[in-house]
Parts: C-alpha cells; structure tokens; sequence
C-alpha cells in the first residue's frame, strides 16, 4: 500500500455498505491485482476488511472498524490524504517525510507477516517524470503552499509558451494540480479558468486580499475541466497515414491526438488516421517521423511541412565546392 491510494480506498469503504473489487479498481484507477494486493495490506495492518463472493457480496468493513488515527500527528494525517502523488513530487511539497512516517505507524503490526512476502514499498517505485527532463526551474511547489492554504490571491509573473514577454497576472488560486511530471497552479484569472505551469512563474506575491473563486468550484472540478478542454480542443486536423513499423511510436509520441481510423482505413502500406493539433505550426512534431508519416490533407498542413523540410534540408546541406 502506498500513501496516494491509502486514503482514498479506505473513504470509500468507510462510505458504502460493500463495494466490488472492479469498483475499487476503476475508482482509483488501479489494476483488480492492484486492488487485492491493497485490500491484503489492510488486513495485515490490522483493519478487518472482508469479502464476500455472490450477487449480494462485496468488499466491507465491519462496524465500528473505522481508522484508528489517533497515533498520528495532525500534521501526518493532512499529508497522507494527499492522493496520487509519487515519492519525488511529496518531497516536492515537502511531505515525504510526514507520509512516510504516518504510514509506519498505521502498518506496525505488519512486522508479523506469515506468508514471507516483502513489503511492496520495497519493491515498487514509482517516478512520473517524463525521460530526459530537466530540473525546473520557476515556483516551487512548497513555496506556494502557505499562500493557498490561507485563501489568498496572488500576483504572479508568467511567462507563456507563445509569449515572448513576462505578463503580470492577479489570479485567485484553488490548488496545485501534477500532471505528467509538471506543476501547475490552477486559478481564476478575471473570473476565468486557467492552469499555469509552475516552472513559468519567475516571481510570485501574496496578496493581501481573500481569493474570489467560483461558487461551487473546486480544485478537482475546475482541474478536471480545464485538463479536458485541453486534450479536446484543436483548431486542425490532418488526415495521414503512418508506417505500419512507425505506428506505435506515433501512439507514443502523439497520444490523444492521434485517432486511428481501422477498418476501410488501414492497409499493408499504412494505417489511415486523423491528427489534431492546435495549430498549424505543431504538424513540425511529424518531422522526426521522416517519410514514416504520410499526410494527406488539408493542403496548407502539406505545405508548411514542406516549408519545414526545405529548411532543415538547407541548414544542413553541405557547403558548395567552389570552382578551382
């Protein structure tokens, strides 16, 4: 058991009468062996969780069997209800430790272990970063712990991926967000959603004044909606097709902007598929593919990847031989 799911599994079994493990898998995200090996964990620790098989069955707690946390500081209890984050980005909130201490004490009386099993925190570790990623530089993430925790606003100086220029922003924060090995600060800007990476925000301030958030609006609403707009949106798609040998790179590379066709769409040469990008200029993320990558339409995608390889062709041609 590690601390991103503890608490989320013992809430949910806290709240239902009984649960199956496919509902506790999909609800935290995790594999059915995740799950099981998860609700043994529970049981060593001393927790009486229960399963029953049938129609009627499920997994329970038996009453009055809530967690005991009384051995806990306040402090480690705030820490460990921080879910999904791996041992690098708690250590980035400066938490590792509290976690990690807290978890101890719930799992003392699993020294007596009988089946000879090691512990999976000894044998399982978890590091979101993307490959080849450079240390951030920007906000740290425990720098703006403190001003979010009491409500304020902030005055931050960001710098955008298209913008050349730092812009001074006033913005109501609710929260951090991790996702895909970068913070973010998720905030209102003038009353509107926005995620800011924190490796962009040079200079940050506490204002003197509450946050105006939304009514109703919380950090896992507006982060969940601001992450699907951004998966979703695109302003171009570019309809290709990609080798058969270049296909799972593509998938690896592309992600959801990828959407494979199948069917009538794919043959031996190739398989048929749509790409969105947000804008034109991003069709440069096929040029590593080479001739891998086939695009078909709309013609001023055809274009500027011709434009992008007559570019790269001349810086890299060889210098012409001068006549002797």
């Amino acid at each position: 058991m590690t601390p991103d799911r503890f608490f989320s599994l013992i809430l949910i079994l806290e709240s239902r009468d009984a649960v199956t493990t496919h509902d506790l898998a999909s609800a935290l995200g995790v594999s059915l062996r995740t799950i099981t090996r998860d609700l043994n964990w529970l049981r060593d620790a001393g927790l009486p969780v229960t399963a029953q098989r049938g129609r009627y069955g499920g997994v329970t707690m038996l009453p009055g069997s809530s967690l005991d946390l009384t051995r806990l500081t306040p402090s480690e209890r705030d820490h460990l209800s921080i879910t999904g984050l791996d041992e690098r980005q708690r250590e980035e909130l400066d938490s590792s430790a509290e976690s990690r201490r807290a978890l101890s004490k719930i799992a003392v009386t699993r020294a007596g272990r009988i089946d000879g099993l090691l512990p999976l925190t000894e044998i399982v570790q978890v590091d979101s970063r993307p490959w080849l990623q450079v240390r951030a530089d920007g906000a740290a993430p425990a720098s703006l712990i403190g001003p979010i925790r009491r409500g304020r606003r902030l005055r931050i100086e960001y710098h955008s991926s298209s913008g050349v220029h730092a812009r001074d922003l006033l913005v109501d924060p609710y929260g951090l967000l991790a996702k895909a090995g970068a913070w973010y600060l998720v905030a209102d800007c003038a009353g509107a959603p926005r995620m800011y990476r924190l490796d962009r925000i040079t200079t940050w301030n506490e204002v003197d004044d509450p946050r105006r958030t939304r009514e109703n609006q919380t950090l896992a609403t507006v982060a969940a909606a601001l992450v699907e707009q951004w998966e979703h949106d695109h302003a171009i798609e570019v309809s290709a097709t990609i080798d058969p040998t270049q296909l799972d790179r593509a998938r690896r590379v592309l992600g959801q902007r990828l959407v494979e066709r199948g069917g009538h769409g794919t043959s031996a040469t190739g398989h048929a598929v749509t790409i969105r990008f947000r804008q034109l200029e991003d069709v440069r993320t096929l040029l590593p593919f080479g001739s891998g990558v086939t695009v078909h339409d709309p013609a001023e995608a055809r274009a500027r990847l011709h434009d992008l390889a007559t570019e790269l062709a001349d810086h890299y041609a060889p210098p012409s031989m001068a006549p002797s």
